[in-house]
């Protein structure tokens, strides 16, 4: 779907649903309402509307909101310089919203608290009905739209069940009368759940497997999204609710999910990594399975790339906690590993000795524009480098690489977590006395990805594809809980280091019950960076105006676990871990911080009306 045609449907959309507050909003009997819905193009007007709330891609123009590296970064694997971003601490005095814009919380990784698309998903249901029952479409039409209705209501509640818990359920557009609805408490989440999952086997049943072009939503692309939803919710009910039951049904329609699209052959891994995230057309790479198209021709493009392009500064960099849990190209973690180097954590040792996935993310070589000197380059072309050893800056970028003007396309969602929900979900199942897994099943998920291409500059740096995880030989990680099984923790490692400044690594702290991970006082690795030798590496920060500038600021961690800082007089002390500017830890926080409150203003708006509207729980 081209973006330019999304943003023209989105519009009509939004103009023929006309959504207000959820609370109090005005019926929906107009005229033109009634006339609107008159044939199959209908419903797919409407449904085009939905496409960048729940497939925003890199967003758009200066828009952070769901895009990588510029609004994932609340997380274990990166750090920012001074204090670390904290927690929500106290009850909002509102978290209420009547927009459709794509509001969010970076700290809990999704939307506030507004119903405007659960509606809307609802008023078209109601819309298709009204297609079937005049006669307009086939009987295959409106299971296919009704199927597309019911994919956006369930996504929606997914993730708002996934923000605040227990959420109100609605399945259809309220009167103006129906004040007791209208004003529900919350429900349980497992009886949310339950409702999301009736829509999405109606979904894997009923939506068309081609709607004509690739990029409208089809089954393929529909359960590639049910396939994460679920596998969230089913882990949730292992870790917070000890729920094996509910665990293992959601678990079971997320392994189901992703088989619809394993089994489609439609898919397969033919791309280096770094080309999924900065490319001008991913229309022909197979592991795409839905990304958002960006031209300068149309006038859609989006700021990502100019955040990875060198020039500009990284308020977040990769930590030490994240480089420790890389593994090497042998299959062992860096404390097993034979490989030379394998236990240096310089840039040059953990490119010639860590998964591909490393280099092909992180420039070269340490550049203090970064947080932790460590700079990513993941979403911007490889082409970028030589400008800038070349200039040094982003005046000579081309404008694809510069300010909000980047066009490269966005991956949505791709084949590499479709395989990766699909192996969880299959372990945990195995773990509640399920089918076992097989090395048959670790080929064709964490080893298919292991053998991505690697792209030439990769090759020329000595990189080298990771050897495959065989079934039953882990690696022996000291790092690893007591209470997690080797293969799980495999599991998690491979999406730590795939889904590294995207969607995922929050959402799976959170879903594991692992929040502690974001405290330094837990996980000591946070609040460090790459290990640096200064004097060999950047001699020139040590010299005239810049060491006068670093006395008595720049600091690192020896191999003796010491604290040096700069002075002047002691240039060859200073190799060791880089310590970030003024870092210190985010303030302490509790088991409260899994799940958002609701605004105060929310529950008076229930008692001014005579109802409750429950606060989360601990909140």
């Amino acid at each position: 779907m081209k973006t330019s045609k999304i943003l023209i449907l989105t519009l009509t959309a939004v103009i023929l649903a006309g959504c207000t507050s959820f609370l109090d909003r005005k019926p929906l009997t107009s005229k033109n309402d009634t006339n609107y819905w008159t044939s199959e193009n209908s419903a797919r007007l409407f449904a085009n509307g939905f496409y960048e709330r729940y497939f925003p891609g890199y967003n758009s123009g200066w828009g952070t909101a769901y895009a990588p590296m510029r609004g994932y970064h609340f997380n274990d694997d990166v750090i920012s310089t001074a204090k670390q971003e904290i927690f929500e601490n106290s009850v909002p005095a509102s978290r209420g919203s009547s927009s459709e814009s794509a509001d969010w919380m970076a700290n809990y990784g999704g939307p506030t608290w507004t119903f405007a698309w659960v509606r809307k998903a609802n008023y078209m249901l109601d819309g298709v009905e009204r297609l079937k029952n005049s006669g307009a479409v086939t009987e295959e039409a409106y299971n296919h739209w009704s199927a597309v209705a019911r994919f956006f209501r369930g996504a929606e509640y997914s993730m708002l069940v996934e923000v605040f818990g227990d959420v109100p359920y609605y399945d259809h557009v309220l009167g103006d009368n129906e004040t007791d609805e209208l004003y529900k408490d919350r429900q349980d989440r497992a009886a949310v759940m339950d409702e999301v999952a009736k829509d999405f086997r109606y979904v894997l049943q009923n939506m068309r497997v081609n709607d004509g072009a690739a990029q409208y939503l089809n089954r393929y692309i529909a359960a590639a999204f049910i396939s994460r939803y679920m596998l969230f919710e089913g882990t949730w009910q292992i870790y917070h609710e000890n729920n094996t039951a509910k665990a293992k049904e959601y678990l079971e329609l997320a392994r189901d999910a992703a088989e619809v699209v394993m089994s489609s052959n439609k898919y397969e891994f033919t791309s280096d990594y770094r080309s999924l995230f900065a490319s001008d057309d991913l229309s022909s790479n197979g592991e795409v399975i839905l990304f958002r198209k960006y031209d300068a021709k149309i006038g859609v493009y989006h700021h990502v790339a100019s955040y990875s392009n060198l020039a500009e500064s990284q308020v977040q960099g990769a930590n030490l906690s994240f480089l420790k849990s890389l593994i090497c190209t042998d299959g062992k973690t860096y404390s097993e590993s034979t490989l030379e180097g394998a236990d240096e954590f310089d840039i040059t040792n953990l490119i010639k000795t860590r998964d591909s996935r490393f280099e092909a993310s992180f420039y070269h070589e340490p550049q203090t524009s970064s947080s932790t000197w460590l700079y990513c380059t993941k979403f911007c072309n490889r082409e970028v480098e030589p400008l800038f050893e070349r200039d040094g800056g982003n005046k000579n970028y081309p404008d694809a690489y510069k300010s909000n003007t980047n066009t490269g396309d966005a991956p949505v969602i791709r084949y590499a977590e479709v395989v990766l929900n699909w192996i969880e979900a299959k372990a945990e199942l195995a773990e509640m006395g399920g089918t076992a897994i097989t090395q048959d099943d670790l080929n064709k998920s964490i080893n298919a990805i292991r053998q991505r291409p690697l792209a030439p500059e990769a090759v020329e740096r000595g990189v080298q594809q990771t050897a495959a995880l065989t079934l039953g030989q882990y690696p022996n990680d000291p790092e690893k809980p007591a209470d997690i099984s080797s293969l799980i923790w495999e599991i998690r490692r491979e999406r730590r280091m795939e889904f590294f400044f995207e969607f995922s690594r929050l959402s799976d702290l959170r879903r594991w019950k692992m929040l502690d991970q974001m405290s330094g006082a837990v996980n000591k690795d946070l609040l460090l960076g790459m290990w640096v030798n200064i004097p060999v590496e950047m001699p020139e920060l040590l010299e005239g105006e810049s060491g006068e500038s670093l006395k008595g600021e720049l600091r690192i961690k020896n191999a003796a676990g010491e604290i040096i800082t700069f002075d002047g007089t002691n240039k060859s002390e200073m190799v060791g871990f880089y310590i970030p500017e003024n870092i210190s830890d985010r303030d302490a926080f509790n088991e409260r911080c899994y799940l958002a409150p609701v605004g105060e203003a929310q529950i008076n708006q229930y008692l001014e009306k005579g109802y409750k509207l429950t606060q989360t729980e601990l909140w």
